[in-house]
């Protein structure tokens, strides 16, 4: 992949400084495309001396897309939210960045999208990421889609979010106790995308499904962090009934769940028996065990200290 000019649209949120590194090691020039592009100066370190170029774009306004990718030998588009307007950023934004790849002679696209994408979804979140991919693959049909299950990393906030909320409360309500995760570590999810770019042959055209060794219900997953940070709360499993209710509240500042994230709950969100995945992209997912401890570590009483007098 050497000089090979990539252009990641939302290159400097969570997942795309992942995304950058994995395709730097590879000794591609990465172009960081997002709305506030000085956000993302901080990669500049991780690169050689000229590996790296900022430009701003928003999704939403195709002429900035446009002049993003113009020269890019492939693009890969990050962007996502968890709430908000789903059809704007998912699909009108996905065919945005669909129909600048394909006008400015793009080779290879990459389309983040999600486990539960689907037309059909009762949630906002899964209905727009399955029509998302439906606009993306009419503009740029040999366009890689990948469906990660949920990301977890250093700075994510999905471990983070639930180890805080286990370290500072003794009880601990559930909810949808025996929902199936597959959480999938954000650096296998960049080498999949690193993977798609460097060796076309396997994956353009095609829909992957990415997750982590380990499939863990919520309560068991719950369970796994308190244990990993060396607490012993009480959890507490509420039925749906009650589930239902604190959904119904999810647009007051501060909910904990929104009724769209509840209806997303009501489904596993694990990889499906015939799906291609990270097997078919010659990469062997990490498990939890492996890397979360290192950085949920600060969630013990007295941190790394309280670590070490455990061991």
């Amino acid at each position: 992949m050497n000089n090979t000019l990539v252009t990641v649209i939302g290159g400097g949120g969570f997942l795309g400084r992942y995304v950058a590194q994995a395709l730097m090691a590879r000794g591609a020039r990465v172009r960081i495309a997002q709305r506030d592009p000085r956000a993302a100066w901080f990669l500049k370190s991780l690169g050689s001396l000229g590996q790296t170029q900022f430009v701003g774009a928003d999704i939403t306004k195709p002429e900035t897309v446009a002049h993003a990718v113009a020269g890019s030998d492939a693009v890969v588009n990050l962007v996502g939210i968890l709430s908000g307007d789903f059809a704007r950023v998912h699909v009108a934004g996905a065919r945005v960045v669909a129909e600048a790849a394909r006008a400015a002679g793009v080779e290879t696209l990459v389309h983040m999208s999600a486990i539960g994408a689907d037309p059909a979804s009762s949630s906002a979140y899964g209905r727009s990421k399955g029509e998302g991919e439906a606009a993306v693959r009419a503009a740029f049909p040999q366009a890689t889609i990948l469906r990660p299950s949920i990301v977890f990393g250093r700075e994510d906030q999905f471990l983070n979010r639930f180890a805080s909320m286990i370290a500072s409360a003794p009880l601990v309500p559930v909810l949808r106790a025996q929902t199936r995760f597959q959480p999938v570590f954000v650096g296998d999810v960049a080498e999949a995308v690193a993977a798609a770019i460097a060796e076309p042959e396997l994956a353009a055209g095609k829909t992957f499904e990415l997750g982590g060794p380990d499939v863990l219900t919520m309560a068991a997953l719950l369970r796994w962090i308190a244990q990993a940070i060396g607490r012993k709360p009480t959890f507490l499993e509420l039925p749906d009934a009650i589930g239902g209710l604190i959904a119904m509240g999810g647009a007051l500042p501060g909910a904990p769940i929104t009724q769209d994230q509840w209806k997303m709950l009501q489904h596993d969100n694990v990889v499906g028996s015939a799906a291609v995945g990270f097997a078919d992209l010659k990469i062997s997912p990490t498990p939890l065990a492996a890397v979360a401890p290192t950085w949920l570590v600060r969630y013990r009483r007295n941190g790394r200290f309280g670590a070490r007098a455990a061991a």
